[in-house]
């Protein structure tokens, strides 16, 4: 298939659209399909009020109408509700081009705290944008419940996964506790106000707490809490290196749709303390890959007992290939509901036939 996705987040932007995309992108790719990426680097761009690393693209319709012609895609997949989503979305509109949206992100909520907008307004806004997709993907099944309830519809699970390989715990890096009887909780993610940062930052733990990452409000945590250590923003085998350093992974969001750092957690051995909200009540296997509970504290200590290999062997279960053959699934399910891609349905039942043929049996 040659694919097309919009996204209004791609690179150099750190977050989990983006790690996603990456990687739906290179396994795509090594299954042999063509895979392009419109995103911010194809426009000129502004800086987001409040979010200045974030750019906002001045996509006009006009270029998109241009990339889609030129392209030929076999499908297209919208990633974000942003400029690019929405200039995309109206050329595929217009023009009669089925295609499947994603929703990433709370945005209703990250704009109520923000502004005091209600999110029901916002919300509003994402039923009309997604309403017009063969099928819209989302990462769990709560969140699908929860989306169903405010009226959203044609709604596809499609989860996440891990890259096992990078993140994986280090026998000479297993955490401070062993070598100074002192833990280390960890914090990996955006520094601002909708990842509720100061509910993990406030808590009484033992040890010393780390955060890794970079937003809008770092200056002002890093003035405010003098004791925390700020790393910034790590990527790679840099942050691959946070982990496994690390005895425990706090997870203080009530808002994510996912949270892709927590299988990066697990991956490296690392138990999870959490609020059981969506995203975690999805990902985390209580008293095996973590804790839940709205006593944050009691989760971050009891998550310091975890099996670390236990921990490991459930992330595994997550492989990108998987999420890739997925993401496919989902689009020719969605075309056949639609009654056209018989073509494109019948190469992926072969591709798929191929793929479990010439894979060992373990």
């Amino acid at each position: 298939m040659r694919i097309l996705i919009a996204t209004d987040a791609w690179k150099p932007q750190v977050n989990g659209v983006v790690r996603t995309y990456e990687n739906l992108k290179r396994e795509l790719e090594a299954a042999g399909h063509f895979v392009s990426i419109l995103s911010p680097l194809d426009f000129a761009t502004l800086p987001c009020p409040g979010y200045r690393e974030i750019r906002l693209a001045l996509a006009r319709r006009s270029q998109v109408a241009a990339v889609l012609k030129q392209g030929n895609f076999d499908h297209v997949h919208i990633a974000t509700e942003g400029p690019i989503g929405l200039a995309t979305r109206g050329v595929c509109l217009r023009r009669g081009i089925r295609f499947t949206t994603s929703f990433h992100t709370r945005f209703p909520e990250y704009i109520e705290a923000y502004t005091g907008l209600p999110a029901w307004i916002s919300y509003a806004f994402q039923r009309w944008f997604h309403r017009p997709a063969i099928g819209m993907f989302v990462a769990t099944p709560s969140l699908k419940a929860e989306l169903s309830k405010r009226g959203f519809r044609r709604l596809m699970l499609w989860s996440r996964g891990v890259d096992t390989a990078q993140f994986k715990p280090d026998p000479d890096r297993l955490g401070t506790r062993e070598q100074s009887g002192e833990p280390t909780f960890l914090y990996v993610g955006r520094v601002s106000r909708e990842k509720n940062v100061e509910a993990f930052l406030d808590l009484d733990l033992p040890g010393r707490k780390v955060v890794v990452g970079d937003g809008p409000i770092l200056g002002f945590l890093r003035r405010q809490y003098p004791d925390v250590i700020f790393k910034g923003s790590k990527t790679g085998s840099d942050l691959a290196r946070e982990y496994a350093s690390a005895d425990a992974f706090v997870f203080p969001s009530r808002t994510d749709t996912f949270g892709l750092v927590l299988l990066e957690a697990m991956a490296s051995g690392l138990g999870v303390a959490a609020f059981p909200v969506t995203g975690p009540i999805d990902v985390v296997t209580p008293g095996v890959t973590g804790c839940l509970d709205e006593d944050l504290r009691a989760a971050a200590l009891s998550a310091l007992s975890l099996d670390r290999d236990q921990v490991r062997v459930q992330a595994m279960r997550h492989d990108w290939s998987r999420v890739a053959d997925l993401f496919l699934a989902n689009i020719y399910q969605a075309r056949r509901a639609q009654g056209f891609g018989k073509r494109l349905i019948k190469a992926h039942a072969k591709l798929l036939q191929i793929k479990a043929t010439a894979r060992p049996i373990s």
